[in-house]
C-alpha cells in the first residue's frame, strides 16, 4: 500500500514539475512574441524637459498602443550609442528608436550591421549622408527617417518675440543654440526671420553654446545677450537651454521654450516652438506593428498635419500681436511664405 502511494505521489509531482516546464516555457515564448520598442537618447538624456524626455514618450505610447513595452537606453556619451542599439537589438527589439541628429552615424552603423532590423532616427533625413550618397540614393533601406519643417512655428514666434521686444522699447532678441546643426539653425533662422518681418530693424544675437547638456553654459551666453539689450531669449539648446531660460527669468525679460511646450517653467516664458517628437516616435512604431514601415522614406510633419506648433502663448500678449502671428501661419500654409532654414 505504501509503495503504491511512493508511485502516486511520484506520477503526481512529475505532472507538477512537467506543468512548471510547460508554463515557464510559455511564458518565455509569450515575453518573446510581445511587442518591444527600443529607444537611445542622444548625450542630453531622458530629463532634459523636451527634446529627448518627448522621444521617451513616443516610445511608450507607441510601444502601449501596439500591445508591447518600451526599453530606454541612456547614452552618457557619443561612445554608448553603437553599443545600446546593439543591446536593444540583441533584446529582441521590434524597432530601434535613435534620438537625434547626433546619431546619425552610429544609426547608419547599427543598420548595415543587422540588416533586418528596423530603425528610425529622429530629425535626419534619408535623402542626405550617412543614409544615402550625394545624389539622395539610399544606402541604408532599413531606416525611417522622421523630419519637422520647424522653420514654419519659429518663423511665427520670431513676429511675436519681435513685436513684444518693440513694445518694451526695444529692437534687440537673442537665442541660444547648443551645437550647430541643422536641427538647431531652423528654428534659429525662422525665429530671426519672422522677427524682422513683423518688427522691421529688430536685430538677433545667436549665439551656440556648443553643449546639450551643462546649464552653465547657456545660462552665461544669456546673460551676455540680455546685458547686449536682449528681450526675448529663445533656448535652442536642450537640457543646456534651461540655464538660458533661467537667466531670462532672472533679468525680468521673456524667454522661449523648445520642442516640448515649457510654459510649466513661469510666467517668463513667452511661448515655445512645439516639436511633436512624441507623435512622430508614436507614429514610427506603431508604422512597425500595422506593416507599414518603410525604410529609406521620410515622415514630414509641419504646422499642416500639426506635427509642430506654437505653445500657449502669456495672457500679457496683446491679442492684436498673436492675430498678427495667426496671419503669418495661413500664408505659411497658403505656401505664400517659405520660412528660411538656415542662419
Amino acid at each position: 500500500m505504501k509503495a503504491r502511494t511512493a508511485a502516486i505521489g511520484a506520477v503526481l509531482a512529475l505532472v507538477a514539475t512537467t506543468a512548471l516546464i510547460v508554463s515557464a516555457a510559455s511564458s518565455a515564448t509569450s515575453q518573446q512574441d510581445a511587442f518591444l520598442a527600443g529607444v537611445v537618447s542622444d548625450v542630453g538624456r531622458f530629463n532634459d524637459k523636451g527634446f529627448n524626455q518627448l522621444s521617451l514618450k513616443g516610445c511608450k505610447s507607441g510601444a502601449k498602443k501596439a500591445g508591447g513595452t518600451c526599453r530606454a537606453l541612456e547614452s552618457r556619451s557619443t561612445g554608448d550609442y553603437v553599443p545600446n542599439f546593439a543591446r536593444l537589438q540583441r533584446d529582441g527589439a521590434d524597432i530601434l528608436i535613435s534620438t537625434g541628429f547626433l546619431l546619425a552615424e552610429a544609426t547608419a552603423t547599427v543598420a548595415k550591421r543587422f540588416p533586418d532590423a528596423k530603425l528610425t532616427n529622429v530629425d535626419y533625413s534619408m535623402k542626405a549622408p550617412p543614409f544615402a550618397n550625394a545624389k539622395g540614393k539610399p544606402l541604408v533601406k532599413n531606416v525611417l527617417g522622421l523630419t519637422f519643417q520647424t522653420n514654419e512655428n519659429s518663423y511665427m514666434i520670431g513676429c511675436l518675440a519681435g513685436l513684444m521686444a518693440k513694445r518694451e522699447g526695444g529692437n534687440t532678441i537673442s537665442a541660444v543654440g547648443g551645437i550647430k546643426i541643422p536641427p538647431v539653425d531652423i528654428f534659429i533662422a525662422a525665429y530671426r526671420a519672422g522677427a524682422k518681418k513683423c518688427a522691421p530693424g529688430t536685430k538677433t544675437l545667436i549665439d551656440y553654446s556648443q553643449d546639450f547638456v551643462d546649464q552653465a553654459k547657456c545660462n552665461e551666453l544669456a546673460i551676455n545677450q540680455l546685458d547686449r539689450g536682449s528681450k526675448v531669449v529663445f533656448a535652442v539648446a536642450g537640457n543646456c537651454g534651461l540655464g538660458a531660460l533661467d537667466a531670462a527669468k532672472e533679468a525680468g525679460a521673456w524667454g522661449v521654450g523648445v520642442d516640448n511646450d515649457q510654459a510649466f517653467l513661469g510666467p517668463h516664458i513667452l511661448t515655445s516652438a512645439v516639436k511633436r517628437v512624441d507623435v512622430a516616435v508614436e507614429a514610427a512604431v506603431l508604422s512597425v506593428k500595422n506593416g507599414t514601415f518603410k525604410g529609406a522614406t521620410d515622415l514630414n510633419f509641419n504646422l499642416k498635419n500639426k506635427g509642430v506648433a506654437v505653445g500657449k502663448i502669456s495672457s500679457k500678449v496683446p491679442k492684436a500681436y498673436i492675430t498678427r502671428m495667426n496671419a503669418l501661419g495661413a500664408q505659411i500654409l497658403a505656401g505664400k511664405i517659405k520660412p528660411p532654414k538656415t542662419v
